[in-house]
């Protein structure tokens, strides 16, 4: 079913993270619907999560919003962006902005807590990875090996507190946060946009330029295990499933594929293809992510609306719109049917879908 959010003021909840005043409109309770060829909002009906209200726009970010993250007790948000500040949300009550995070000197490109949502890590424009106690809002540990924008990073799932980067430098990196330096080094002939552990950690996924994906055996940073061909323009995202069987990727070839990652899977590795969200001329480094059960994906694009897919059947559950720029990033919450957005529009939306 192809279902549609409509802005409108009188349906939307602005929390302005500024002031942390919330700016309440009418609390309306609402369902969003497609009948025929026409699409329609209808009131009252019945919720479905813990949100305060359906649609919670949160406003404070002074330039665009590239990354969004729920904490693994989705008690939490973490954004950041353009104005190379991160800002941490309350998700329920009136989704406060209870802190802010400054160090960075460049644009917040990717964002990601650790398993136990202690620490925040942080890819920068400034050539940086950003390791934040989420606690007491302190930058950690800053560090500094890459010579180009650091486009992407990634935490391992398990295991040593390891993290990995991607830069425009060409190369992808991990780091283990205890010690200093580099753990191992994975050299590119392009620059590399996008990187993501496996779930065991044992394996490397980077993305980049050359539309192509890589997964290496982080034993050996010579040679790739195997590569992922496919996409026909840089690679913006890649993502691993929870249960570690497959990755989701994303294009700038206006595409999202589903890669089977499995050891001894068959030759041809993409089973699924998405099509519909967009990518335009501003090229941004546009992330795709799987709901915690797997049985949806959801992406942004340049069209200003932000794209949910079943799995299984590969339909277009919702094309939802209220941004008024691209949006950056679409990620589920790990409890509840809900989703968060980020836009170059400098805003982020909450809302609740069906279960």
């Amino acid at each position: 079913m192809d279902n549609k959010r409509k802005q409108k003021d009188d349906e939307i909840v602005l929390v302005n993270g500024s002031n942390n005043t919330p700016n309440k409109k009418q609390k309306n309770e609402l369902q969003v619907i497609s009948s025929g060829e026409g699409r329609e909002i209808i009131l009252g009906t019945e919720r479905t999560s813990k949100l305060e209200h359906p649609i919670m726009q949160l406003t404070g970010h002074k330039g665009e919003v590239y990354s969004c993250k729920f904490n693994s007790y989705g008690t939490a948000l973490a954004s950041g962006g353009s104005d190379k500040e991160i800002f941490l949300w309350n998700v329920y009550g009136e989704c406060i902005n209870y802190s802010v995070l400054k160090g960075h000197k460049g644009t917040i490109l990717e964002l990601h807590w650790s398993t136990d949502s202690n620490e925040i890590y942080s890819a920068c424009a400034d050539k940086s990875i950003g390791v934040w106690d989420s606690n007491k809002g302190e930058l950690i540990k800053r560090i500094r090996e890459h010579s180009g924008v650091v486009n992407s990073c990634c935490p391992a799932r398990r295991g040593p507190p390891l993290v990995a980067s991607g830069s425009d430098d060409r190369s992808a990196r991990i780091f283990d946060t205890r010690s200093k330096g580099s753990t191992h080094l994975f050299q590119h002939k392009y620059p590399v946009t996008s990187v993501c552990f496996s779930d065991a950690s044992d394996q490397l996924i980077t993305g980049g330029i050359d539309n192509i994906i890589r997964v290496w055996d982080i034993r050996n940073d010579t040679d790739p295990l195997f590569t992922l061909v496919g996409h026909q323009d840089t690679i913006t995202s890649t993502s691993v499933s929870k249960d570690g069987a497959y990755l989701l990727s994303n294009s700038m070839d206006n595409s999202c594929k589903i890669w089977d990652i499995r050891p001894y899977a068959p030759t041809n590795r993409n089973i699924k293809t998405f099509n519909g969200a967009q990518n335009n001329f501003e090229k941004n480094l546009i992330k795709s992510s799987w709901s915690i059960d797997g049985r949806r994906i959801g992406c942004g694009s340049s069209d200003r609306q932000v794209y949910i897919w079943d799995t299984n059947t590969k339909q277009l559950q919702y094309c939802l719109p209220g941004h008024s720029g691209t949006v950056n990033e679409v990620t589920f919450h790990p409890n509840e049917p809900i989703i968060a957005s980020c836009s170059s529009d400098k805003t982020i939306y909450l809302g609740e879908i069906k279960p």
